[in-house]
């Protein structure tokens, strides 16, 4: 006689525990993450489920673990925070994308936000802030911290109001483009050559025909440019931060 199966209760940690907000760290120092961590489960509801070093680590865990929550800097090694950010609706379409990072400058708010990030907080900001933004945009909300809404031209969050795109981008080719924002977001020319199905001969003839025609002399230059122009995301022109104020939980 077969004996029947009764599924054993949850415990009370386990019941707690899947109600908090599953986040995974990606930030090249360990002291930072260490400190992350530490900060974050403070709180009951947050837990850190994962922390990784590298976009590439970040990937693989956020694959495996698919988090709520992500938390990661725009300044990685190997491949960036923004490829990062590119890629994460792909493997994990339900995590949220919060970038915390250094970079204040404006150029890298709108390409942190085109490559799909939900939030942007500053590293210089207060612990209080941090939890906000977690939690904000845990619930669907996009989320600013407060130095980066003082920053803010008039009109930003009205449209497509971001840097102007050279009239220098209207010589290039639309192949070009696109081989413009990979390089930019760090991809090798053999994993450019696969996403966009041609040869690494090819993507190098494209790199070599656009840098020319922006008067750009090595990938770094190639990378400024298109931080400084909002040229990371799919989108020839660049993208919008927000599309009004109250969405942005700051502003609140």
């Amino acid at each position: 006689m077969q004996i029947p199966h009764f599924p054993r209760p949850a415990t009370l940690f386990e019941t707690e525990t899947k109600s908090r907000i599953r986040i995974v760290l990606v930030e090249d120092h360990s002291l930072m993450r260490e400190c992350l961590r530490a900060l974050i489960e403070v709180d009951q509801k947050l837990h850190v489920v994962g922390e990784f070093e590298n976009a590439e680590t970040g990937l693989d865990g956020i694959r495996d673990l698919q988090p709520d929550v992500l938390l990661t800097d725009l300044a990685l090694p190997g491949r960036s925070g923004i490829d990062l950010l590119g890629e994460v609706d792909r493997i994990s379409p339900m995590t949220r994308k919060l970038v915390l990072t250094a970079h204040a400058n404006i150029h890298y708010v709108s390409a942190a936000m085109g490559a799909g990030a939900d939030g942007y907080v500053l590293k210089s900001a207060g612990s209080d802030e941090l939890m906000r933004a977690i939690r904000t945009v845990y619930m669907g909300r996009q989320f600013l911290c407060k130095a980066i809404i003082a920053q803010m031209p008039p009109g930003f969050f009205n449209g497509y109001d971001t840097p102007t795109v050279p009239a220098a981008m209207r010589a290039i080719t639309e192949r070009e483009r696109e081989v413009l924002t990979r390089v930019a977001a760090g991809h090798s020319t053999k994993a450019i050559a696969r996403n966009l199905g041609v040869s690494p001969q090819t993507v190098a003839k494209h790199r070599a025909n656009l840098m020319r025609k922006l008067h750009l002399h090595s990938i770094a230059a190639v990378t400024k440019f298109a931080i400084r122009n909002g040229l990371t995301g799919s989108s020839p022109y660049p993208s919008p931060v927000a599309t009004e104020p109250r969405s942005v939980a700051s502003l609140n």
